[in-house]
């Protein structure tokens, strides 16, 4: 993956993407962890019953995904100065399938030691971030 710290770093380039995968036991291994139980990550019949296609991932899970991306491509979390974003559609998390949280990031600037990127998240190819940005340290 390439480094923001890299000195070839320019406006307008893309970065490289990353893919994580999601399933139903990371959603059980993250509800265990976070402590948030809600049953529209674990249960499918509720989540449908509630108007939701079926189980979705955790909103912080997805945002999680997404700030472990910029902290490998800044060269660690000390070097995320800035991470944010809006929620635009949840991630669908069928039973027994590995569904994708794509990420990828564009260079939208380059000053004083500092990147700033513009970040898209998909899932099924469908956008699950809006206004995601963040800025590192070079």
């Amino acid at each position: 993956m390439v480094n923001v710290g890299d000195s070839r770093m320019i406006k307008d380039q893309v970065l490289e993407e990353k893919v994580f995968f999601v399933n139903r036991a990371l959603l059980k291994q993250y509800a265990d962890a976070s402590g948030d139980h809600n049953p529209i990550h674990q249960d499918e019949e509720f989540a449908k019953s509630v108007g939701l296609p079926d189980v979705i991932a955790h909103g912080m899970l997805t945002m999680g995904l997404v700030a472990k991306y910029v902290s490998d491509i800044a060269g660690g979390s000390s070097k995320v100065l800035e991470f944010g974003g809006r929620f635009t559609k949840p991630v669908i998390v069928p039973a027994g399938i590995d569904v994708d949280v794509t990420v990828t990031a564009t260079v939208t600037d380059v000053v004083d030691g500092k990147a700033s990127l513009s970040l898209t998240a998909t899932s099924a190819g469908v956008k699950v971030l809006g206004m995601a940005k963040a800025v590192v340290a070079l």
